[in-house]
C-alpha cells in the first residue's frame, strides 16, 4: 500500500500481566496505517491472540494506551469506524439458518429487518454463499461455516477487520481458497487487517507487514514488509521473492522460538 495514510491502530506500551503476576505481554510499540494487512506471527504463548484481544477491546491492557484513528477503542464509534472479530472457531448458532447467523450483529444493533436483509445478501455475496442462506451450520463444510462467520463480520461493514487464526483448522487446499479470497475482500472493501496465524505461507501471502512476536514474556522482536504487489496469484507462492520472504521469516521464527527458549531456561 503506497502513499501517506492515516494510522488506524495506534498501540502505545501496551502490557498485560496477569493477576498471579505472569507478564503475558511486554510493552508494545505498535501503528498500523488505514488500508494495511499486517499479520502478527510467532510462537505459541508469544501473545499474539492477547494483542489482538486488547485491540478489539476484549481484553484491557495492564498499561499502556490504546487509540483506533485517534480514539480510545472504546470510543471508535466517535471516529465513526467499526470493527469485526473473526474467531478461530466459526461459533456459528447451529439451530439458526446461515441468513439469521450472519444477520445476529444487525439484530442486536436493532437495524430494520428489511435493510438488515439486504446487508445479509450482500455481505452472503461478496463471500459466494448467496445459495446457502437457508442452510443449517452443520449443512456446511468447515471452509462454508468460516465464510458464514467471515460475512457475520462483514455485514456491519466494518473499516478495522480482526482475525485470530480463522482458517487454522482447515485443510491446505480450502485454507490457500479463503485467503486468496480475503485478499480479494480486503482490496474490495478497503478493509485494515490484523490477521493472526502460525504459517509462514499464509503470513507472506496475505502481508503487507509480518509483525514477529516472541514468547515468555510475549514481545514483538522483527518487523518485515512483504512489498510484493497486489493481487497475488498461485504464481506469486512459487516465485523466488515469495521464497526470499518466507526463509526471512523462516529464520525470524527460529530466532523467536530460541529467544523464548532462554526466557524459559533461565
Amino acid at each position: 500500500m503506497s502513499g501517506e495514510r492515516p494510522a488506524a491502530v495506534d498501540v502505545l506500551s501496551v502490557q498485560k500481566t496477569y493477576p498471579d503476576g505472569t507478564q503475558a505481554l511486554l510493552p508494545v510499540d505498535l501503528s498500523i496505517a488505514q488500508g494495511e494487512f499486517v499479520t502478527l506471527l510467532g510462537p505459541s504463548g508469544c501473545g499474539k491472540s492477547t494483542l489482538l484481544k486488547m485491540v478489539a477491546g476484549l481484553l484491557e491492557p495492564t498499561d499502556g494506551r490504546l487509540y483506533l484513528w485517534g480514539k480510545p477503542v472504546p470510543q471508535l464509534h466517535e471516529a465513526g469506524k467499526k470493527m469485526a472479530f473473526v474467531f478461530q472457531a466459526p461459533t456459528l448458532m447451529p439451530w439458526a439458518s446461515v441468513q439469521a447467523n450472519v444477520r445476529l450483529p444487525l439484530d442486536l444493533a436493532g437495524v430494520p429487518r428489511p435493510d438488515a436483509d439486504a446487508r445479509v445478501a450482500d455481505a452472503l455475496a461478496l463471500v459466494g454463499l448467496s445459495k446457502f442462506a437457508g442452510a443449517l451450520p452443520r449443512q456446511l463444510s468447515g471452509g462454508m461455516q468460516m465464510r458464514v462467520s467471515i460475512a457475520r463480520g462483514l455485514v456491519t461493514e466494518p473499516d478495522l477487520l480482526l482475525m485470530d487464526e480463522p482458517f487454522g483448522a482447515l485443510d491446505e487446499i480450502t485454507r490457500h481458497k479463503l485467503d486468496a479470497d480475503l485478499l480479494e475482500l480486503w482490496q474490495k472493501k478497503n478493509l485494515t487487517v490484523i490477521f493472526v496465524t502460525h504459517s509462514i505461507h499464509e503470513a507472506v501471502f496475505l502481508s503487507t507487514r509480518v509483525v514477529m512476536m516472541a514468547a515468555r514474556p510475549g514481545r514483538v522482536v522483527e518487523q518485515f514488509a512483504i512489498d510484493a504487489p497486489f493481487p497475488r496469484t498461485d504464481d506469486f507462492t512459487v516465485s523466488p521473492e515469495f521464497s526470499r520472504h518466507a526463509r526471512q521469516l523462516q529464520d525470524s521464527l527460529h530466532r523467536a522460538s530460541a529467544a523464548g527458549a532462554e526466557e524459559l531456561a533461565a
